[in-house]
């Protein structure tokens, strides 16, 4: 079984591809969040910008977007919350965590994000960053849980 990128535990020829393929539209806005996850895994970056809004496409970077999406590792989607985005509404907030290590360093991007659906098609409208607490002095030691999320050791982590 070759695992969603997304989390979902399901096979991805299965849950986020035909998405991201077009076989299928995304019945939810939480369906299309982790197609746009899975897609950043997958590098399909047309799929990104086909899935954005198109009030909110102009200045997209498809070449840098490649770039980052290429040289990082992900490490996995977290849904914290949906709020609306049934198959039956036309908007919906789907708040997600999505850890990445890149040249810099393991990132947890934390966001709101806004979906509107048209004819049917659910795409990503905007997003609000979601400020982390600030922790200071916090020392992860090398047998602790990777803070990541990747539930492995720091050592056999983001700690190598």
């Amino acid at each position: 079984m070759n695992s969603c990128p997304c989390g979902s535990g399901n096979d991805y020829a299965t849950c986020c591809e035909p998405v991201i393929t077009g076989k299928q539209l995304a019945e939810t806005a939480e369906q299309l969040m982790r197609a746009r996850y899975s897609a950043h895994e997958k590098v399909e970056i047309d799929f990104l910008y086909e899935s954005t809004h198109p009030d909110n496409r102009e200045g997209y970077d498809h070449k840098t977007t490649r770039e980052w999406a290429e040289k990082s590792e992900w490490k996995g989607l977290e849904i914290i919350a949906t709020t609306d985005g049934g198959p039956e509404d036309k908007e919906g907030v789907v708040e997600f965590v999505a850890r990445f290590r890149d040249k810099d360093g393991v990132h947890s991007h934390h966001e709101r994000a806004q979906f509107k659906r048209e004819k049917k098609q659910w795409l990503f409208f905007d997003g609000t960053m979601v400020k982390a607490p600030v922790v200071s002095n916090v020392k992860i030691g090398r047998n602790d849980p990777c803070s990541c999320g990747s539930e492995k050791k720091y050592k056999k982590c983001c700690g190598r």
